[in-house]
């Protein structure tokens, strides 16, 4: 029986891409299953679906290889274990699994492939938060798809909106967790986008600007590049491949404490993350930066380019 039908509906801001019909009969890998898109699902009682209860990775392909591999999986198994989810697999056996779901969609050879994966802590026997109540091995998704950034996206770039939006301080929910629960980041996200923003700016518990809803911020002033300290943001794997290629070729870099005063003084901003690589920011809060990318930006992102060549190489 036919669930839903793929709509091509684009996402808005680094996540704006261009419809691609492939995208209608990719093969969902849920639990070791090759599934058809419209078929595949999973339980009412999943611990995913009903809480929020899992965690999950961002995965892009580029040159037949996922790039960043490595930190991919630290993230995931380390976010897992601190929530107490036995994955079930060995990282090899995780790989294993990932790269069947690109061969079995005959796309190791295509660019612009990008990867969904999702582990949650498995079904419930019945609606309720207690792990003890939890039957059956964690729940394992991998979504394959053909999407890529918008060439206008990385050329042009986005607007910010600062919210009101928090982001909390871990003693409620850590933000370093890349957890199934983003109720957080999509409360801010509706207010930037309800501002005609595309993206929100978030600023930590004590006013100082500390990430986006769904990607890494960073301004650059005066030759410098700053981003946060990174107390109140998940680990990002592009945010620290931006700062360790500004390290590599002496690019004055700082994870620090600083306001939006700071911001809107910028000379340039930009915001990281797996699916866009590095994009500009050319507004923020009706305060005009650039118009399009700064030479900056348009530095990091040959940089970033380079480092990710390098490490699917």
């Amino acid at each position: 029986m036919e669930l839903f039908a793929y709509t091509g509906r684009m996402a808005k801001g680094t996540h704006d891409f261009a419809v691609d019909p492939r995208n209608e009969t990719i093969l969902i890998n849920v639990n070791g299953d090759m599934i058809p898109r419209a078929e595949a699902s999973v339980s009412v009682f999943d611990s995913g679906f009903m809480l929020g209860d899992g965690v999950w990775e961002g995965l892009r392909v580029h040159g037949g290889k996922i790039a960043f591999l490595g930190a991919h999986m630290d993230r995931l198994y380390e976010g897992a274990k601190a929530i107490a989810i036995d994955i079930g697999l060995t990282r090899e056996e995780l790989i294993a699994r990932i790269d069947a779901t690109i061969d079995g969609n005959d796309m190791r050879g295509q660019e612009g492939v990008h990867i969904r994966l999702m582990v949650t802590r498995g079904i419930r026997s019945t609606p309720y938060q207690d792990p003890r109540v939890v039957i059956s091995p964690a729940t394992i998704v991998i979504i394959p798809e053909y999407k890529a950034p918008l060439p206008s996206t990385i050329e042009t770039g986005i607007r910010l909106f600062t919210v009101h939006v928090r982001r909390g301080d871990p003693a409620v929910q850590d933000q370093k967790l890349n957890s199934h629960s983003k109720l957080n980041c999509i409360t801010a996200c509706i207010q930037a986008t309800q501002a005609g923003a595309d993206e929100a700016l978030m600023l930590d518990p004590h006013g100082f600007v500390a990430t986006c809803n769904s990607t890494h911020f960073f301004i650059v002033r005066k030759g410098e590049v700053w981003t946060s300290t990174g107390d109140y943001c998940l680990g990002g794997i592009t945010r620290s491949s931006v700062i360790r290629v500004c390290e590599e070729v002496g690019i004055p870099v700082y994870q620090k404490n600083f306001s939006l005063t700071d911001v809107y003084g910028a000379d340039e901003a930009f915001v990281t993350g797996t699916f866009a690589g590095v994009v500009p920011v050319t507004e923020v809060d009706g305060r005009s930066l650039t118009k399009g990318r700064g030479p900056m930006v348009e530095r990091l992102q040959g940089l970033y380019k380079a480092l990710m060549e390098r490490d699917v190489a």
